[in-house]
């Protein structure tokens, strides 16, 4: 069994949690989040906390339980605080600018503007940061979905090695490499 899964999830008071017919509804302040529980896994509401517990012993019900315990509690986190992740392009002339809310435009360095549509289960805006370089922060209630449409948006121009010019996570670290001009200096 899992040493996670065993914890139980507490529940805060302006949070509402049902289960109805294999389905977990999360209602808070944010929104609302549904999930399907997988078949294996059960889960007691109490007042205060929610138990996720495996019902067989069977490997995959073991593997299950520690992952649906943290899908629930990452819907729970969601609808009350939120998630959120930023994204900071570097480079000469690399801009972000969000089209009726509904498409981000930016330039990257290649011939052509580049669009993304945003979903509409994710929130973007677009600022500059002291630095002169531009901050695209992605925010929404579901932790997937924030961090997959982050990735994609990364994945347009991720960060190279040698300047570092590139889209990449505010907190990312870039391992930069020696250009030509450090291996050539003739230091042996």
């Amino acid at each position: 069994m899992s040493r996670l899964g065993k914890k139980p999830i507490s529940i805060p008071e302006k949070v509402k949690v049902e289960f109805k017919d294999k389905v977990l509804e999360v209602t808070g302040s944010g929104g609302k989040l549904l999930r399907m529980i997988v078949k294996g896994v059960g889960i007691k509401i109490n007042k205060d906390n929610l138990v996720v517990e495996a019902l067989g012993n069977l490997r995959e019900h073991n593997m299950l339980h520690g992952l649906m315990r943290k899908l629930i509690a990452n819907m729970i986190e969601g609808v009350e605080r939120g998630f959120k992740k930023q994204l900071e392009m570097i480079g000469l002339g690399y801009k972000a600018s969000i089209e009726d809310g509904k498409n981000l435009i930016l330039a990257v360095g290649f011939s052509h503007l580049v669009t993304v549509p945003i979903p509409n289960t994710v929130k973007v805006t677009s600022a500059l940061t002291p630095d002169k370089n531009t901050l695209i922060t992605v925010a929404g209630i579901d932790k997937y979905k924030v961090g997959a449409f982050a990735a994609k948006i990364r994945a347009i121009k991720p960060p190279e090695p040698y300047k570092g010019f590139g889209i990449k996570y505010l907190e990312e670290v870039i391992i930069r490499k020696a250009g030509k001009a450090a291996t050539g200096s003739g230091k042996k």
